[in-house]
């Protein structure tokens, strides 16, 4: 009696380890993602907001509404409002290596389309990923009535050279998922 106790036993534990292997290589990536909107009047707004962050090898991931995607603050909160530190949370497919330029843009909706952004701070881990942290000082006005007079901000920090964006032909395209609030660029 006792070795068939032990070979059921050994055969239930190989199981278990077998599916905690399986389990454990989830090739997705938890994005944490901190937004700071400035202190200055009328520094708030309603619109929705799209993030895409690449890595040095020009893999991209696209968050189409954070609000929607992964907003933290709760029921009913005011999201992008004057002075709040917004939290943003969700799953994705893992970037090849850390976020080094990211791409915040306003989609001018709302009564108040104008915003100004301190700075985004994005921080990403995974599965027998190290974790990776990046801020982006954004410090500008995503607005049509404002200077810069555009919705959009680019911030690239992933060369050593100065290039301010990676060039069209080095973006490449991972299949992630068919949500329609993440895509994969």
């Amino acid at each position: 009696m006792a070795p068939k106790v032990n070979r059921l036993f050994f055969n239930l534990l190989i199981v278990f380890i077998i599916a905690a292997v399986v389990r454990s290589s989830d090739p997705d990536c938890v994005y944490t993602i901190y937004v700071r909107t400035g202190s200055i009047l009328k520094a708030g707004t309603d619109s929705n907001m799209t993030l895409t962050l690449y890595d040095a090898a020009g893999y991209g991931i696209r968050i189409n509404n954070l609000e929607a995607w992964g907003g933290l603050m709760g029921p009913g909160y005011n999201y992008f409002e004057r002075s709040n530190l917004d939290i943003f949370s969700g799953r994705g497919p893992c970037l090849t290596g850390a976020p080094c330029e990211m791409n915040i843009t306003s989609d001018g909706t709302g009564a108040h389309h104008g915003w100004y952004c301190n700075y985004i701070e994005v921080t990403t881990t995974g599965a027998h990923i190290p974790c990776a942290q990046q801020t982006f000082t954004v410090e500008q006005w995503l607005a049509t009535d404002t200077s810069p007079y555009e919705l959009t901000a680019v911030r690239n920090y992933c060369g050593s050279d100065g290039d301010s964006s990676l060039s069209a032909h080095r973006r490449h395209v991972i299949r992630g998922t068919a949500s329609s609030l993440l895509s994969v660029v």
